[in-house]
């Protein structure tokens, strides 16, 4: 049964059913827009003061009536033609109401995004006469795929012309040799905070492979809790996402399953937060097969608290930002699925963390002191690793090119060595899942013996996310390692001092200041070490295991009575080999070595 969609509240009822009568007009084949089925509409709008849309057919017949705001009207989409390679076979006439005929951004957006075959406004007198009126029709040859006719007087339409410009523009639309839609997602980014978080959110979607269009900052002290921006601002984003053509909405901030769902339902489009996004990106760059188990744990931790109430992003299989990581089909399971999946992750992930535990036990025995590259997002770590242990990681422009941690042994000046490990980028409001996920590979900043904290020299942002970084490393009870301050990028900037004071400038690319950097760590790792020469009796020679788990031994060589080691160690560590049995040598005997 027909009925009248949209804002109809407060409007009678004998007025609602008198705009039912308009799904009995039927119009001529050559007709674009009846005159007195103009002036009917017009006066309609003019007495509620609000705007009208009628859907017309390609026969002639009225498919739907809708009625919005003074100033706005949502339009749904609705075609005959299921084809997207078609024109919809509908077209749009709607109300001005006390302006001009002269069509919107939102207008022409809905007629690119809805393939319509016209888009009509017409301008309504505060008397319910109509004005001006203008149309637009889509256009492929022209290069804003549309064309947009003049503001004309709304009494004198050109019916069959109009009707002939839909004729023209439906046999050329979409021909066999024109260009698709890029595969770009185009995103709207929406944030509460600031102007430079938005910046990062959008580096962030630039990672992920999203165009941004537009962005937002509604300065709120805190989310709303239904629409995070509240719902006038969500219905206002709407039409402006609908100008833009965007085919997401990326939030700031940390959205629950009701506020997504709600959103959704305003925006009409996919929305995401922050994490949803952060973990996309994650879910690109994994290539280990523990990276892409922490990730795959991380996401499903984060969806098993959204599935109640979560719209477009369950139900839709299309694809993109938001989506990837286990795949679609995950994002359709129940919570029992979830849970069992989830202790399946953490029961191979418990494997591979007995094994890096291994690996560790055999590190130290061999007394290899670990130094942990740690530091925002981007700021050349990977570049680092990669110079300093000739190493090839993959290294990129952007966030969080690189996702698994990497080992690899490091020589340092003197002939000593060091593993040096690479670890994943931090990031402002760094998400809950990644952290309990990644445990296991952010245990290498907390476990390392030095942390050299690698800055961004070029970054204007450098004091707050060197902020950053300390407050992820206490979060993670990396406290008590000593660490050394990296600014890289030098070649760049010609950053003061000032800001980091102490720390050693490098260039990772160039290679400049990395000699000065191996001396640091070398210095750092021997603070508070004595390097000492022994000599371990045959008959003591067990000691000799225990040494190496106390120090590290430089070198060694068996002689007639023992073995004599080159070691370091701290001093009460030194005490202790000498009480046991270990001989320290005299100079006449240190010439042996």
């Amino acid at each position: 049964m027909p009925e009248i969609h949209g804002n109809v509240e407060g409007i009678r009822k004998t007025v609602l059913d008198e705009l039912l009568t308009l799904y009995d007009v039927q119009l001529e084949p050559d007709v674009f827009m009846p005159q007195d089925l103009l002036a009917s509409l017009c006066g309609y709008s003019a007495s509620m003061n609000r705007e009208i849309a009628l859907y017309i057919t390609r026969y002639g017949e009225i498919a739907d009536v809708f009625i919005g705001k003074a100033d706005s009207i949502e339009l749904p989409d609705l075609r005959l033609r299921r084809s997207e390679k078609r024109l919809s076979m509908i077209r749009c006439v709607h109300t001005h109401p006390c302006a001009t005929g002269e069509l919107s951004d939102v207008d022409v957006s809905a007629l690119l995004s809805m393939r319509f075959d016209a888009m009509c406004a017409v301008g309504v007198h505060q008397d319910g006469h109509p004005t001006s009126a203008q149309c637009a029709f889509l256009n492929l040859q022209s290069e804003k795929q549309y064309d947009l006719t003049e503001l004309i007087n709304a009494r004198k339409l050109p019916q069959r012309e109009w009707i002939e410009r839909i004729e023209e523009a439906d046999a050329a639309y979409l021909p066999a040799d024109a260009p698709m839609k890029s595969e770009q997602e185009r995103a709207v980014l929406v944030g509460i905070e600031s102007e430079k978080s938005l910046d990062e959110l959008e580096e962030l979607a630039k990672t992920a492979g999203a165009e941004t269009v537009l962005r937002v900052l509604q300065k709120r002290q805190t989310p709303d809790t239904a629409f995070c921006i509240g719902r006038g601002k969500a219905e206002e984003l709407s039409l402006r996402c609908q100008a833009v053509q965007a085919d997401l909405v990326i939030f700031d901030e940390v959205l629950s399953g009701a506020m997504q769902k709600n959103l959704e339902e305003v925006l009409r489009v996919k929305v995401i937060d922050r994490t949803a996004l952060i973990l996309d990106i994650f879910a690109a760059r994994a290539s280990t097969r523990e990276g892409k188990l922490q990730v795959e744990m991380a996401q499903l931790q984060y969806r098993s608290q959204r599935l109640l109430g979560q719209g477009l992003v369950l139900s839709r299989l299309a694809g993109g930002i938001g989506t990837r990581g286990p795949g679609e089909s995950k994002l359709e399971v129940n919570r029992r699925r979830i849970r069992e999946r989830l202790t399946e992750l953490n029961r191979e992930l418990e494997q591979l963390d007995k094994q890096r535990g291994l690996r560790r036990q055999s590190r130290e025995k061999g007394g290899v002191p670990l130094v942990a590259l740690v530091g925002y997002t981007n700021a050349g770590k990977s570049t680092l690793f990669n110079k300093l242990t000739g190493a090839n990681v993959y290294v990129q422009n952007q966030l969080f090119a690189t996702l698994d941690s990497v080992s690899r042994p490091v020589t340092l000046p003197h002939g000593g060595k060091a593993l040096l490990v690479d670890t994943v980028g931090f990031i402002r409001k760094l998400p809950h899942e990644v952290v309990k996920a990644f445990r296991a590979t952010l245990e290498e900043a907390k476990l390392a013996d030095l942390l050299l904290i690698v800055s961004d020299s070029a970054d204007p942002e450098l004091a707050a996310r060197r902020q950053t970084v300390e407050e992820v490393l206490d979060s993670l009870g990396a406290t008590e390692a000593p660490r050394i301050d990296v600014l890289n990028k030098c070649d760049l900037s010609a950053t003061s001092d000032d800001l980091l004071p102490g720390a050693v400038r490098i260039s990772a690319v160039t290679g400049d200041g990395l000699n000065g950097l191996l001396s640091r760590i070398e210095e750092q790792l021997d603070e508070g070490s004595e390097e000492v020469k022994l000599l371990i009796p045959f008959e003591r020679y067990a000691l000799l295991n225990r040494l190496r788990g106390l120090g590290t031994v430089l070198c060694q060589e068996h002689v007639d009575n023992g073995v004599m080691i080159r070691w370091r160690a701290e001093m009460q560590n030194v005490n202790f080999a000498i009480k046991e049995g270990a001989i320290l040598l005299e100079e006449e005997i240190k010439e042996l070595l």
